[in-house]
């Protein structure tokens, strides 16, 4: 068993890149509506706003500046910015680095391992079936449904106090130890050179069966 600790501000507050993999084997624990589910996280992507870091991100929704839609993302390290996705997916995303400095960590695949029955009934509820118990949190959409938290309400929820917000907690536990071995290569879906080996900001735990499968994003092509 991973040991774990849980997650402060000051272990959140690098930028990223540099703490997306420290939140492989981590665990997400989520109290909605007074269900319980926690998830082993499994797979991450990182994602740079306006500024922040060496290398401009085209594929961040920070990219341009500070808007409506990712205010969380300027804000305090450890809350969630939880966001929509094609109109109907709630994707949860952990906020890193400096208050000001936008960073946002996806959290794109990871297993169920406490409150099973919840997740699943919440998955049905939004897409009618579940294949197999890997997918129950396997893509960042599947994820969201399956930790219950959603968009617009539990945006900006603290993942770090655990403050109740609109009916939900949420708390973040990480790794003592970072995991030893992990991989990293393109995201997943993202368009242009944003989804290409130029940015490998994808960190994954290899060989687990909860990992989603890769596909390039729209024009999205090697040079």
């Amino acid at each position: 068993m991973t040991a774990l600790r849980p997650a402060t501000r000051d272990a959140l507050s690098d930028l990223p890149l540099h703490v997306a993999p420290r939140l492989l084997g981590g665990h997400l624990v989520t109290v909605v509506d007074g269900d319980e589910v926690a998830l082993r996280i499994t797979e991450v992507e990182a994602y740079h706003g306006q500024g922040t870091g060496d290398i401009p991100d085209p594929g961040s929704h920070a990219r341009m500046g500070p808007t409506a839609r990712n205010a969380t993302m300027w804000g305090e390290s450890g809350h969630l910015y939880v966001y929509l996705s094609h109109g109907i997916h709630s994707c949860v995303n952990v906020v890193s680095g400096p208050v000001g400095v936008a960073g946002g960590i996806l959290l794109r695949g990871g297993e169920v391992i406490e409150g099973q029955e919840a997740a699943t009934r919440r998955r049905l509820a939004r897409r009618g079936v579940v294949r197999a118990p890997r997918d129950l949190a396997r893509g960042p959409g599947r994820l969201g449904d399956a930790v219950g938290l959603r968009h617009p309400v539990h945006d900006g929820i603290d993942a770090v106090t655990g403050a109740e917000q609109a009916g939900a907690v949420a708390r973040l536990l990480l790794p003592v130890a970072p995991l030893a071995a992990y991989a990293s290569g393109p995201r997943v879906g993202v368009a242009g050179v944003a989804g290409t080996s130029a940015f490998p900001w994808r960190f994954w735990i290899p060989g687990d069966p909860t990992v989603s499968p890769f596909r390039p994003g729209r024009g999205a092509v090697e040079a």
